[in-house]
């Protein structure tokens, strides 16, 4: 039986456009949950949309429609950019289907029979756009520490969640899992939060009624953060184990953008270790972008559209820049001129360069059959050794979540590559009939090198692998055994390669 593997992204608000943050954190899901089924494991993979809430409800009334009418429209967005960018998922959930609905309640009703959530009344500043309650002590200038707009107090009755309780269990966890939160400067800093003194948590609200009646009192509604986050369960059929639950609960790795790290590390952990259920085993936090330097803004209209890049320069341009750029979980900066940076020099003369060169010469030299390989000398097993030590590096950079490490590692094949054709100077062997041997020893490690290069690039780049593994005539599956040096087999059609990026010129 295969290992399990359950990845998920962050579930997106459906009063949002989807921007490049978005497209980056399901793209980096998605190139994981590739690459893990490269390596043989059964993967599942969970993106969807959250529905419920104040700014939806308000944002709905505004347009004047329902807001499951909003929603409906909205999530139509997400969905259609998803399938341009090639995106894998296994699941899309939406906070207002039903099988999210009695997944919610059943988790509350577990809690509250547990003791650890009960009715008392809550008053504190509001913040109605981060759906957030602050103690006065939180404020700056008065206004919300999050976002900087204005809150408002509120008194309420409200069904609380005794977080407190779970201050010391949930530092010993973090202690003793090094990984749960990542990068470490994120671990840090919630240490830090939780040592200074968790506070019981209201998790439900009586002003709105857009989202999932508490269950037994349905003039309160579940609080936003905890309908939303139960997600990671409701999507695999929880509560029950004979679902894809009971197979791939706990989750590998949550991946979300900084912005939402205290709700992942603080509020759902204990809301977990309140209803005694196992712990997601990585919550992987990564940076924001900014804009040619700027921070992204509706009124500096500066929001990178995705489908915009996608018909400008190509889906796995797009998917490539995203993963190489940036380290993962540092911030980042967008600019058309490092995209265009990356697209001519390391796709169109690197990548690309290297497969039409390398196809036109065996067109060229041996009629498209591919030779067998005879004696290999030192120069031919460096190369292969190069191909083979690059499968480890990027697995141990996939499992570190170092996206562009691991690209990196590849593009160090590929460069190595371009220089064994110069230091091998097939143009040379070729003019002389007792080379012929050479010559095909030389054009067999040349393109089986990148045939393996190609099959581990699968996970970035889907679109252009398709291509590149046809013209080398290999149509084998991609698996963790298709990265053995050899599956280029003797007598092989190879066709010579369109340019796979063409350059752009600005």
């Amino acid at each position: 039986m295969k290992p399990s593997f359950y990845v998920t992204t962050p579930i997106y608000y459906v009063n949002d456009v989807p921007h490049i943050g978005h497209a980056y954190t399901t793209v980096a899901a998605d190139v994981l949950a590739r690459y893990k089924r490269l390596m043989g494991y059964d993967v599942y993979f969970l993106t969807g949309s959250d529905e419920h809430g104040q700014k939806v409800e308000k944002a709905a009334t505004t347009a004047g429609e329902t807001p499951l009418e909003l929603a409906d429209r909205v999530v139509k967005r997400y969905q259609a950019l998803w399938e341009r960018l090639g995106i894998s998922n296994n699941d899309f959930i939406r906070t207002t289907q039903e099988r999210h609905k009695k997944g919610v309640s059943q988790l509350f009703s577990l809690i509250m029979e547990r003791g650890d959530i009960y009715l008392g009344e809550y008053e504190d500043w509001y913040c109605t756009p981060c759906e957030t309650f602050w103690p006065e002590t939180q404020l700056i200038e008065d206004r919300c520490p999050d976002c900087n707009r204005p809150v408002e107090k509120l008194k309420e009755e409200s069904y609380f969640f005794r977080m407190s309780k779970y201050q010391e269990q949930l530092l010993a966890h973090i202690e003793a899992n090094p990984d749960f939160i990542q990068p470490k400067s994120k671990r840090n800093e919630i240490i830090s939060f939780v040592k200074e003194g968790l506070r019981d948590l209201s998790i439900s609200r009586t002003t709105f009624s857009w989202g999932i009646p508490v269950p037994g009192n349905d003039k309160h509604i579940v609080y936003v953060w905890f309908d939303a986050l139960t997600n990671y369960l409701t999507a695999l059929g929880y509560p029950d184990s004979t679902a894809e639950y009971g197979r791939f609960w706990p989750a590998n790795v949550h991946l979300i953008g900084k912005d939402i790290l205290r709700f992942h590390t603080v509020y759902w952990p204990t809301f977990l270790m309140a209803a005694g259920l196992p712990l997601p085993e990585k919550v992987f936090a990564h940076g924001w972008w900014t804009v040619e330097g700027q921070k992204m803004s509706k009124s500096l209209q500066n929001v990178v559209e995705p489908n915009m890049l996608i018909d400008k320069y190509g889906v796995d341009v797009v998917r490539y820049f995203l993963m190489r750029e940036v380290p993962f979980g540092l911030d980042g900066d967008f600019s058309h001129t490092a995209l265009i940076q990356r697209l001519n020099s390391d796709l169109a003369n690197d990548l690309g360069n290297l497969l039409s060169r390398s196809t036109a010469m065996a067109v060229k030299y041996f009629g498209g059959i591919l030779p067998a390989a005879t004696e290999l000398t030192e120069i031919d097993h460096s190369l292969q050794e190069k191909t083979s030590a690059m499968i480890a590096a990027v697995d141990k950079f996939m499992d570190e979540l170092a996206f562009s490490k691991a690209l990196q590692a590849i593009w160090e094949v590929i460069s190595a590559g371009n220089k064994y054709i110069d230091d091998c100077a097939p143009w040379v062997l070729a003019k002389d009939p007792a080379q012929k041997d050479r010559l095909a020893t030389v054009m067999y490690c040349l393109l089986e090198s990148q045939r393996i290069a190609h099959c581990i690039l699968s996970a970035f780049l889907p679109a252009t692998t398709a291509k590149a593994l046809a013209s080398l005539g290999w149509d084998g599956e991609i698996s963790r055994e298709s990265l053995a040096w050899g599956g280029l087999q003797e007598g092989t059609t190879i066709t010579k390669a369109e340019a796979l990026f063409p350059r752009y010129e600005a």
